[in-house]
């Protein structure tokens, strides 16, 4: 059986609840999940491919995030790797292609590693388990891009046929 490596990057549990989704697609493989924000000591060459899903805040990726890719960026480089990203901009249409995700560009301008497969989802806006200070700037983010400001409900905006559309190019194996 091939054995799939899958590391995430996850604040409020989207990017966890994504990679959810994506397993029933991965049939087949033997998957190890593996969280970036702790201590990693894998050797990526006895993996088939490689998955790596990580979340936005605030603008940024988290930094476990890059340390892990500057740390293996030459194993990444030789290993059928993909990447996708989890963000509340690609809630509109236009942002949730990689081509033209900021956070995209700006992953690709800042690693070392380019993934063979790049995925964009929309996020969720999760109000209830934000503290005063986390709610007031997003709802500020929101407000300057269009976005809910009401703090009573929290919003899920994933696009779940999406994401198991990617899962399924991400787990084609090499002789198809």
């Amino acid at each position: 059986m091939e054995k799939l490596l899958v590391l995430y990057s996850s604040r409020n549990g989207q990017t966890q609840k994504i990679i959810g989704a994506m397993q029933g697609e991965f049939s087949g493989y033997d998957v190890e999940l593996a969280d970036l924000h702790g201590p990693i000591r894998k050797n990526l060459s006895k993996y088939d491919k490689v998955l790596i899903g990580a979340s936005i805040r605030y603008g940024d990726f988290h930094r476990d995030l890059y340390n892990f890719i500057n740390i293996h960026s030459e194993q990444l480089s030789a290993a059928d790797a993909s990447f996708f990203c989890v963000c509340l901009t690609a809630r509109k249409p236009e942002k949730a292609v990689p081509g033209n995700n900021a956070y995209i560009k700006k992953f690709l301008v800042k690693s070392l590693w380019r993934p063979r497969k790049i995925g964009v989802f929309a996020g969720a806006l999760k109000y209830s388990e934000y503290n005063w200070w986390q709610a007031r700037l997003i709802q500020l983010i929101m407000k300057m891009t269009g976005g809910s400001t009401d703090t009573s409900q929290d919003l899920e905006f994933t696009d779940w046929s999406k994401v198991k559309e990617f899962a399924q190019l991400v787990a084609r194996h090499k002789y198809e």
